[in-house]
Order: C-alpha cells, then structure tokens, then sequence
C-alpha cells in the first residue's frame, strides 16, 4: 500500500476497522474448516449424518459470518474510497485554478483533463481494493501459519519456504508490470494531449489542407497506445498464471505429505483435512492481490501523479495578512499597487517577471507590450489572480490580498479574455450569459448588438439558442471573439483583462472588432495585452515590458517623445509616428 494514503483523514480507523473483520474473518476459516473435517472424518467412520446437525449448523454460521466480514470489508473501503477520491478530486481542481492555466500549458489540457476526470475514479477503485487486500496479506497467513503450526509442523514448514518464493516473483512481475503501466500512461497522455490539440486546431488544419496527413499522426500515436496496453495484458496474464501455478504446486505438496503420512498412520484423518482446507485459504489474499495489482495499478500511477501536483510550490505571497472587512467594487477612485511582483516558475529558471512595481488607479485603458517572452501574459495573470507571484505584494484600496492573490471579492470584479476564448458546449444565448446567467432576452439582444453579433445571428436557423461549442456550429476566430466580448459586456464587471484578444485575426477583422471593442471600454478598468500596437493611440496608459521587467510607461506621445523602445518597436511595424 502506497505511504500516500497513510496521509489522507480517517485512514487509520479504517485500516484498525478492516483489520478486526479480518481477525474475524480468520477465526471463522478456521471453525469452517475445522468442523468440516470433523464431519468428514466421523461420517468416513462411520458415523450417521443426521448425528452431526450441531456440526453442520456451526460449519453454516461460520461460513455466512465469513462472508458478512468480507462485505462489511467491501463497504468500509468503500465509504473511505468515496470520500477520499471526492476530496483528491477537489484539492486537485483547486491546486490547478491555483497553478494557473500556464501550468496547464505544459502539462498539457487533454492529460490533466483525463487525470481529473478518468484519474480519480481510477484512484478510487485502488484505494477500494488494495487496503482491504493488503490488510488481508498480512494478517490471513499470519494467523492460519500459526494454527497450522500447532497441527502439523511439517506442513508449516512448507507453507512458510513456498509464500516468500511467492511474493519475490510476485514482486519481480510487479516491476514488470509497472515499467509497462508507466509506458502506456505516457502513451495515453501524449495521445489526450495529442487529441485535444488536434480538436483545437482542425479549423486551421482543414484551411491548410493538411487534415488527412494530420489522421494519419493520430493512428500512429493511437496504435502505440494500443501496442502498450497489449504488452501491460500480456504481462498481468502471464502473473496470474504463474502465481496459480506456484500456488498449485504448493498445495499439491502439502497433499501428498499428508497423503503419505495418512497412510503411514503418523497422522490422523480429521487434522490432515483441517490442514488440507486451510492451505488454499492460506495463499488466497496473496493471489487476490496478485489478481488486483494489475486492476489497480493505474489507479496508483494516477494518484502518485496527483500528489505530486499537490506537492508542486504554490508561491504565496511573502508577509502579507488578509485585513478584516469586506472589498469595495472597483470605481473612479479604487487603486491597485503592484510592489516588486516577481513570478518565477521554478527554482532555476529565472523570473518571468521581476521587480514590476506600478499603480492602475480608476477607469483606464491600459495597454502592455513587448516582444514575445516579455511577461505580457504573465502580468495579466497575476493582475486577475490567475498566478501567484514568487516575490511582491498587490494592494486594493489599502487591503493587502493574500494567498491566491486576488480573493473571491476581487475575482467578482474581473473578465479575463484570452486570446482563445473558450465557447461552452451549448447555446449562443447561454455562452453570452455565462457572466449573469439571471440575464433576460432584451439584455442579451443588446450585448449582441453592441459588439456586432447582431447581423451574425439573425442568419442562423435558431437565432440565439443556435447550437455551438463541441458539437455545435463551429464559428470563425472572430465570430469567436464577439461571443466573448458580448459575455464580458453582458457581465458589467468593471475590469477587464484582454490578454491578446485579436493576436490571430486578420488585420481587416481586428480593425472591424476594435471599433466594437472601444466604447465597451468606458467607465472600467481595462489591461490589454498586445503586440499589434495600432491600440496604443487609444490607451491611457501604455506599459512596455522586456525581458520580465518595466522598461517604459507613459502615453503614446510621450513614449514617443523619449524615442526608446516603444519608439522603435513603432518603427519596426511601420506605425504612424505621431
């Protein structure tokens, strides 16, 4: 049983629990097969059966006890499995809004999707099967060793030789096993990513001409997944032949000594069948657990590989305590300070961001550029709260925000829009009302219409409750854009993060939604990550970053005046200097 579920609550009544029914249990094989052999022996001597109905009665009370502990077994690991694989579920949703949608990126969406979903249920049904079964490897031979013992010493002698020989080439195909578990994890990650991204980019794929080229990649990887899972059967099968084999063999030689011995006369009838029952008894938890290895072994793979996401640092902010009271909503007068805000991803990589100290007061368009790697994306995520930073403080109207960063209070103040916003699996109508889901029909007629969706949707056979998202109507990057900018108008909040909305629209396209865009930015708050820098005339306030750090602020004209980078990356797309 893996150290992880040692640290999980209630563990250990659990394991104290199993273990009385399995005390239980053994005491019950015992009787069983003790009150069996009698049976037999008295009748093979020639005792009438209707003489034996105390023994006969017993030998049932025993048997249905047995099986009552086995499934009081089965539902206290169940209940704990439940709870236990609820709980992973939650901690581990929680530590990834936490990590932030970066994290995912290189992890990949489609394997942390399957480790969620597909993950924990696999995790559940290992917690389930493996603490009852290891409970019952340890104690069942234990105990029937000890009573066989005081029976017949010889035979165990022989038990006790054969169980080690047992659980060594058990433990040597388990390795095999789990190398080959290892590589189909891998394959199946790489085949979810794989899948998710080819989801993702068809459209593009489609345009270019390369969809069919595109399938053929996905066979290849979809028959290495299907060439490791057969290797992982082969494998489990080939363990649970050998373990019966050796347990088989193992029995066949307890009978032939009691056999020999039976005949010699050095032992008796009735002893002999007690031992003889018993050593069946005495193997089988060693072989469930052989058999159940291989059913859980995923599931064990699937929980070491969430407990080390749990594990990873989650960055919280130095020396800063949460003030009482509640947040105020965000208008003409609120101000945000950043102080020295750091983010470094890991210990030796350096800092995507460093010593980023500046002030967003009010309703401002505020726009950062840079060149690719700058820390654009990474400043907007730390400003929504997406990603804590290593190193700094932000305050909100005088209140430190600790921990995540942004509290639930200022997360209710936010629109985040990336530059590949997600469509919900539904109704245009529901995706626009994502925000304030209580919105009537007029408000989201006139969200539509502002942002130019009006036209758009007026051709579509069921208008607003047109079907899109997966297994929808696919919509073209811009079509895709307006939905998002309909759902942050609709939701009135009066900050905006627009984290390179338009990067893959044409120029013609970002044009036509920028003069939509621009009046739904009065009276907010509004960070626009770019590198198309014909916004910047219409910024507030124009933040230029390199290499993770603030090199330049101001507005257009007076970075313009100052002739540095802004004034040269200008240059280099060919803007009007003004």
């Amino acid at each position: 049983m893996g150290r992880d579920l040692l640290m999980f609550k209630g563990i250990r009544a659990v394991l104290s629990t199993i273990t009385v029914f399995t005390l239980i249990q053994c005491c019950c094989m015992i009787v069983a097969a003790k009150t069996l052999a009698d049976i037999i022996s008295e009748c093979f001597a020639g005792a009438a059966l209707e003489s034996q109905t105390s023994k006969l009665l017993l030998f049932t009370a025993a048997f249905v006890v047995r099986h009552l502990m086995t499934l009081l077994q089965q539902r206290t690991s169940h209940r704990f499995a439940a709870v236990t694989s609820a709980t992973m579920r939650q901690r581990l949703l929680d530590k990834l809004f936490q990590l932030g949608s970066r994290f995912a990126g290189t992890q990949g969406t489609g394997s942390l999707t399957t480790l969620v979903l597909e993950g924990v249920t696999q995790f559940r049904s290992y917690v389930e099967l493996v603490i009852p079964r290891m409970i019952g490897t340890a104690v069942v031979p234990a105990v029937l060793l000890i009573y066989i013992a005081l029976q017949d010493a010889l035979v165990s002698l022989i038990l006790a030789i054969t169980m080690p020989i047992l659980i060594v080439f058990m433990i040597l195909i388990g390795f095999a096993a789990k190398s080959q578990v290892e590589k189909q994890h891998d394959s199946y990650d790489k085949l979810s990513n794989h899948f998710v991204d080819s989801l993702r980019g068809i459209e593009t794929l489609k345009f270019l001409g390369q969809s069919r080229n595109h399938a053929t990649t996905i066979e290849k990887v979809s028959d290495r997944f299907k060439a490791a899972t057969m290797r992982t059967l082969r494998t489990a099968f080939l363990s649970s032949f050998a373990l019966d084999f050796i347990t088989m063999l193992s029995v066949a030689s307890v009978a032939v000594s009691l056999g020999l011995r039976l005949v010699n006369g050095t032992v008796s009838l009735a002893p002999a069948l007690t031992v003889l029952i018993l050593a069946p008894e005495f193997f089988l938890p060693v072989r469930m657990l052989g058999s159940d290895y291989h059913a859980t072994l995923n599931g064990k793979e699937k929980g070491a590989a969430m407990m080390s996401i749990l594990q990873l640092p989650s960055h919280p902010l130095p020396n800063m305590e949460m003030n009482k009271g509640n947040t105020g909503s965000w208008n003409h007068a609120s101000h945000l300070t950043l102080t020295s805000v750091g983010v470094k991803h890991d210990e030796a990589s350096p800092f995507s961001l460093e010593s980023v100290s500046l002030e967003l007061r009010g309703y401002q368009k505020i726009a950062i550029i840079g060149e690719s790697g700058a820390g654009k994306s990474t400043l907007i995520e730390v400003i929504g709260g997406l990603l804590d930073p290593s190193t700094g403080q932000l305050v909100w109207d005088g209140r430190e925000l600790a921990e995540k960063l942004m509290n639930e209070a200022w997360r209710m103040e936010t629109i985040y829009m990336p530059q590949h916003p997600y469509l919900f699996s539904g109704s245009i109508f529901d995706n626009i009302r994502f925000y304030r889901p209580e919105a009537t029909l007029e408000e989201i007629q006139q969200a539509a219409s502002k942002t130019g969706l009006s036209s758009f949707i007026d051709s579509l056979p069921n208008g607003l409750h047109e079907l899109i998202g997966g297994g929808g109507r696919p919509l073209s990057g811009g079509q895709a854009q307006r939905v998002a900018l309909a759902r942050a108008f609709l939701g009135q909040r009066p900050v905006l993060l627009l984290d390179e909305p338009t990067a893959h629209l044409d120029i013609e396209t970002e044009y036509e939604l920028k003069e939509a865009m621009l009046p739904l930015f009065e009276n907010k708050l509004v960070l626009l990550a770019t590198h198309r820098l014909h916004w910047m005339p219409d910024m507030d306030l124009i933040l230029v970053l390199e290499h993770g750090k603030l090199v330049e602020s101001g507005t257009h004209k007076q970075l313009l005046s100052q002739q540095g980078l802004y004034y040269s990356m200008m240059l280099s797309q060919l803007e009007e200097v003004l």
